[in-house]
């Protein structure tokens, strides 16, 4: 794979909005996990619940209102993103920018709200668009309206590795030459459908969740929004961020159950180490998927331990960030290259007693010291794998 420039890039989570409160938050290991207290949700359980998204969306977008893509909007106008893409679109023309996004569950929360108020046939009221908010499509269409894109623009709808695959598909489109720059990310917000469907799978944690703690219990949902943009990395300049490989895989094994041996993550870690000319002991740090599930993070560590063996750092930001599903690609991705640009290790501050059955490097502390190379992985329900490697520039 021929290395790709993650010239700009923005997230806002329950960290933080953008760049500088993200990282803060990163660097000091603090949680953005709290008790939940989301719209009807009764649920014994931690999220990250990202604060600010009341008002809705007016003007000529005003259809396409709905939490998901407030949430979008709120990413897109930090860190001085949507003035970085349209220098972009003045040097590539709209025609040639893509839209790559990922979500799961996309506006089903205006759909949730929508069926309380059916008239007496039954039918929803007559100010719900679908097309616009609950549609998988929304979230990039809203983006390459928001932006004023006219390239080539898909949604990726595999659950928990949605935008992590969203770089794929950008980079293949980029290589083909059918456009020279992309957009990539999306976004994943808090809905009834995912706080009671985890719930109901006894698979939330009623604590800030514990990726590989003896006593893990399960993930805490979160939401969040991220995007970056992805051009060819001709000139890019020394230091900056380049995205190294993708590697995809899917293992079919079970609807929500990965492979007990971690098969399909192994084989995706492989296919990203292939795609960037890389070796095991040619990465820095790994930014687990570590959902703090009993079978999830004993898969990953299966994975993990038998590609790298104990030799390179690991560990898992969920515990910070929740789990935030769809998002999940978009937002360790940017963790990752926020570790790279300012050297430092995330820790896992709510993981207090490994689990002493896994033998990966898991790093509770984080460390902070200079980065060279970064694997993400995203792994989601149906066996649906990606990982990605993140690199500076030498």
């Amino acid at each position: 794979m021929t290395p790709l420039l993650l010239s700009h890039f923005t997230i806002a989570s329950a960290l933080g909005i953008g760049r500088d409160q993200t990282t803060a938050a990163l660097r000091a290991g603090r949680s953005g996990l709290r008790p939940c207290a989301f719209e009807t949700a009764v649920v014994p359980t931690r999220i990250g619940m990202v604060e600010g998204l009341e008002a809705p969306i007016t003007g000529a977008l005003a259809d396409y209102d709905c939490r998901n893509n407030r949430l979008a909007l709120m990413a897109l106008e930090q860190d001085g993103f949507m003035a970085a893409v349209a220098d972009a679109r003045k040097r590539y023309g709209a025609h040639r920018i893509g839209v790559f996004a990922g979500t799961s569950t996309a506006g089903i929360l205006e759909t949730e709200q929508g069926f309380r108020h059916r008239d007496a046939t039954g039918a929803l009221p007559p100010g719900f668009h679908y097309r616009e908010t609950h549609s998988t499509y929304s979230v990039g269409d809203f983006v390459q309206h928001a932006l004023g894109l006219a390239g080539p623009a898909l949604v990726v709808s595999a659950a928990c590795a949605s935008t992590a695959k969203a770089f794929g598909n950008a980079a293949r489109m980029i290589a083909l030459g059918l456009c020279d720059a992309a957009v990539v990310g999306g976004a994943d917000s808090l809905c009834l459908t995912t706080l009671y469907g985890f719930h109901s799978l006894q698979l939330t944690d009623e604590e800030p969740c514990r990726p590989f703690d003896a006593a893990r219990r399960g993930i805490s949902i979160g939401e969040a929004g991220g995007f970056a943009l992805v051009e060819r990395a001709d000139r890019a300049p020394t230091g900056s961020i380049q995205l190294l490989g993708v590697g995809e895989s899917s293992d079919a094994h079970h609807m929500s159950s990965p492979h007990p041996e971690g098969l399909g993550a192994r084989l995706a870690m492989e296919k990203a180490l292939a795609a960037a000319g890389l070796a095991p002991d040619d990465i820095d740090y790994i930014n687990l998927h570590g959902t703090a599930t009993q079978v999830g993070d004993a898969a990953e560590d299966q994975a993990i331990f038998g590609l790298f063996g104990d030799r390179v750092g690991c560990n898992s930001t969920k515990g910070l960030t929740g789990h935030t599903l769809g998002a999940a690609g978009i937002v360790e991705a940017i963790i990752a290259a926020l570790s790279l640009e300012h050297g430092f290790i995330p820790p896992s501050p709510t993981t207090r007693t490994l689990d002493p059955a896994l033998r990966s490097r898991y790093l509770i502390q984080g460390e902070q010291r200079s980065l060279q190379r970064v694997m993400s992985n995203s792994f989601g329900f149906g066996g649906s794998n990606c990982s990605l490697i993140l690199g500076r520039r030498s």
